[in-house]
């Protein structure tokens, strides 16, 4: 399946995508030098994020598609040089909003887990007018 969402986003931060699904997306991300946080090449859990709310964003697939709020756990560190999978599943669909389930998997092992409330706008976010 095409990609309609994000398209000028850069996979050095966030990630490329690997499929999209018709409930779907598949992101990977290997970890740079510039995510460390420390000498020991700690990444910042930041970045691993980014990842996953990228799958999210992929995973519902819209053009005016944000993210609303996220539930996560960051359950391991991930140490530059590794290669981070997020798998994203739309597992729920009410008006607007998408419920996406995400998780983060270096080697197998998980890495980060959650839920993202994504919503499908008529128009771009940008579009809107700015509160008062």
């Amino acid at each position: 399946m095409e990609r309609r969402t994000h398209l000028a986003i850069s996979a050095g931060l966030v990630g490329a995508v690997v499929e999209i699904t018709e409930d779907g997306a598949t992101v990977g991300l290997t970890a740079t030098p510039e995510m460390a946080a420390d000498a020991r090449g700690l990444v910042h859990g930041g970045f691993t994020f980014g990842l996953a709310d990228y799958a999210a964003m992929c995973a519902v697939n819209h053009p005016n598609v944000v993210l609303g709020e996220a539930s996560v756990r960051f359950l391991a560190p991930v140490v530059v040089g590794q290669e981070m999978t997020a798998r994203a599943t739309v597992t729920a669909s009410a008006g607007k909003r998408r419920t996406v389930e995400v998780v983060v998997r270096v080697a197998g092992n998980e890495v980060l887990k959650g839920e993202l409330a994504c919503f499908v706008l008529d128009t771009h976010i940008l579009d809107r007018r700015a509160p008062s």
